[in-house]
């Protein structure tokens, strides 16, 4: 086991980023690298060369760490070896080596998409691989999604390629919405994102995707675009559905075809979504039958505030048979995705019932279970506001469906959205 004075000083986040730097430009042809080494030294050093001069300094730059890595028996920061080569030449005319502020640009331009403010394909490349090496260790899941803007060469032919970019910006704007802290965005390629999904199942992950695509439909209508825009994908659980990173990315894309597809022939149901059975999206479908605990973090369903007793929106429209919200107690089991929001400290404050709190045990899209002490003492209809993590409060409408009797002690109410 080592030792307290053994262990070596974590790098700082200047030498993180130079480290990556000298990947990044290992990928670039030589007048490529050329002309950014020459910005960056100008940066750091305020010194002006020309590109092939650029490339020289830094071979010998990378030459020189190399030397004193192996004289000292330790890895030596580029930053050491920068300063000791423009040092040796005297072109290093400033007593630092970077504005902070320059610093940030660049840290942020070798991470991310220029146009959409996302991790870039590389990152991805090297997140994907941390995530699923971790997934492995501790046998959890992960789930990757691959996520396309459906028809953005139409909208680049008819509105401009300015018009496109928005399209893509409002893309990257609605993943960043949807998504846990823990969880990670990336634009891939042109029309393309990815997602990594660290601790999520394939029920989840679905559950995410149809919600940013019911998000995204909703804010595009601001653009004025007509042309139906949307968001295609294709997800792959790890381990279900392989062990490899190369194996989940072709299993996803192949899923993100399959929907495109669909698409084509009418319709915008996912493989996995075809295996559920439609209910009305306002039902609270009876009791739910036995559920096996999960340590992973719930998804959210999204819920937009719109007035005094708005219930959340659901994440896939209704059909128009559906429309008219049900009153009487459904018997059959739940069908839609019920998300658990056990040990998340989710509650409701409820309006009409002199400002008792009750804990909110799950979420569906047409309703949501409370444990409350005295089910009496609640109405039949009433108010209440919905305190859920990550989401804003929100005012909702309930009804209640059923009463059913907690081992705990107190009683789980089923409640239905109602307008």
């Amino acid at each position: 086991m080592p030792q307290p004075g053994d262990s070596q000083p974590q790098p700082s986040a200047e030498d993180s980023f130079l480290d990556l730097l000298v990947e990044t430009l290992e990928g670039l042809d030589e007048s490529s690298r050329g002309t950014f080494l020459r910005q960056l030294f100008r940066n750091i050093a305020q010194i002006d060369i020309t590109a092939t001069e650029s490339n020289e300094y830094w071979q010998r730059i990378l030459e020189r760490r190399r030397e004193l890595s192996e004289s000292l028996g330790k890895k030596v920061s580029l930053k050491t070896a920068i300063i000791d080569v423009l040092a040796s030449t005297n072109f290093l005319r400033v007593p630092i080596l970077m504005e902070y502020d320059d610093f940030k640009k660049l840290q942020i331009n070798a991470a991310t998409d220029a146009l959409t403010g996302l991790y870039n394909r590389r990152l991805f490349d090297e997140y994907c691989d941390k995530e699923l090496n971790r997934a492995r260790r501790y046998g959890q899941h992960l789930a990757i999604v691959i996520f396309d803007v459906h028809k953005l060469k139409q909208v680049n032919d008819r509105h401009g390629h300015l018009q496109g970019d928005q399209v893509l910006q409002l893309a990257a704007a609605t993943l960043r919405k949807a998504l846990r802290a823990s969880d990670f965005a990336f634009r891939i390629g042109g029309d393309e994102f990815a997602l990594l999904l660290p601790q999520t199942d394939p029920e989840q992950a679905t559950t995410l995707c149809r919600r940013v695509r019911a998000l995204y439909e909703n804010e595009i209508r601001a653009l004025k675009i007509e042309i139906g825009v949307t968001l295609d994908f294709g997800v792959a659980v790890h381990p279900q559905d392989g062990d490899q990173k190369n194996d989940l990315m072709s299993l996803a894309d192949q899923r993100l075809y399959e929907l495109k597809e669909a698409g084509r022939a009418g319709s915008r149901v996912t493989p996995i979504e075809s295996r559920e059975t439609q209910q009305h999206p306002h039902e609270e479908a009876g009791p739910p039958a036995p559920e096996t605990p999960s340590r992973e973090e719930p998804r959210h369903e999204h819920v937009t505030p719109a007035g005094p007793t708005a219930p959340p929106k659901p994440a896939v429209a209704p059909s128009p048979a559906a429309t008219t919200i049900s009153t009487h107690r459904y018997t059959e089991q739940r069908k839609w995705e019920r998300v658990s929001l056990a040990g998340t400290k989710a509650y409701a404050i409820l309006s009409d019932v002199g400002q008792r709190t009750a804990t909110v045990i799950d979420l569906s899209y047409g309703g949501v279970a409370l444990s409350v002490e005295k089910p009496d003492e609640v109405p039949s209809q009433f108010n209440a506001i919905l305190h859920v993590p990550i989401l804003p409060p929100v005012r909702v409408s309930l009804k209640k469906t059923y009463t059913q009797r907690a081992e705990s002690g107190k009683s789980r109410i089923g409640c239905a959205f109602v307008s």
